[in-house]
């Protein structure tokens, strides 16, 4: 039988994480308390002193400042996407109807 993976809310790794950047816990004591791997645990550490620093994390943020700095940046290659289609299909019925004079 296989082991299922647990996983952790961004807000529960942020406060693990602060337990050893904030409150002086090391990592062992952390990890040991907390229930979780060691590696998890300076994992997430590493991604909250980038966040700190201003470095927006490749895999999901556990900061709320760098959440929505996420959030806006889906939002805004969402938007790119459905502008380019938008062109591509005005570009492509102009073709057809003739009107390619645009172009010139």
């Amino acid at each position: 039988m296989t082991k299922k993976r647990r996983s952790f809310s961004a807000e529960f790794k942020r406060e693990a994480a602060g337990l050893v950047l904030d409150q002086g816990y090391s990592h062992i004591e952390a990890s040991r308390s907390l229930g979780v791997v060691e590696s998890a645990l300076r994992r997430w550490i590493n991604q909250l002193q980038q966040e700190r620093a201003g470095v927006t994390p490749q895999s999901k943020a556990l900061t709320p400042e760098q959440q929505k700095i996420q959030e806006l940046e889906a939002r805004i290659a969402r938007l790119e996407r459905e502008k380019l289609k938008s062109m591509v299909t005005l570009f492509f019925a102009m073709l057809i109807h003739g009107q390619s004079n645009w172009l010139a």
